[in-house]
């Protein structure tokens, strides 16, 4: 029987893909700095934009390695591989792996390292404490030393993971 996720997820495609000025690429490139102390951009990569379901996601050289949530741009897990980031990180008990894979946001129990420069509101990465594979990538409701001291409640809001519509349609696009 075929899931209703994955019904919407074969119908769905990318809506008003388009190339995008230098301009903007600039903008875009300066956000992303400011987040991860890092050029990612390469000045020849071609760089498109496009809507998929109600998120724009950003394609470099036709893959989509950002998205766009709540006005601000955050890496897709591709993006995050692609680039192989080494900031933000998040690691998560083995315990908590089934949890995030499904959706859920991170709570501090789970979490047994964490980047120490890592603010409230920062974007961040979650992977497990066994492989290091990128798991998910939130928004941090504490800092990292919170996350690492605190026993109880939530520290990271998760905004995509693996199995969520954009995960399954870049494997289905690969």
């Amino acid at each position: 029987m075929i899931t209703k996720t994955f019904q919407k997820l074969m119908s769905s495609k990318i809506k008003n893909r388009h190339r995008l000025k230098s301009k903007d690429i600039r903008e875009i490139q300066y956000e992303l700095e400011k987040n991860f102390n890092d050029k990612i951009i390469d000045d020849n990569s071609k760089v498109e934009i496009g809507d998929f379901e109600d998120i724009k996601l950003i394609f470099i050289d036709g893959n989509p390695c950002f998205m766009i949530n709540e006005s601000k741009i955050f890496l897709t897990l591709l993006g995050l591989n692609k680039f192989n980031l080494k900031k933000n990180y998040v690691v998560v008990d083995m315990g908590a792996i089934k949890f995030v894979t499904n959706g859920a946001d991170v709570m501090s129990p789970g979490i047994v390292d964490a980047d120490m420069d890592i603010e409230k509101n920062n974007q961040v990465w979650i992977c497990d404490e066994t492989h290091h594979k990128p798991l998910a990538i939130g928004i941090a409701l504490i800092s990292g030393q919170e996350m690492i001291d605190s026993k109880k409640g939530k520290a990271i809001r998760t905004i995509h993971y693996v199995g969520d519509l954009i995960w399954n349609y870049v494997a289905k696009s690969l």
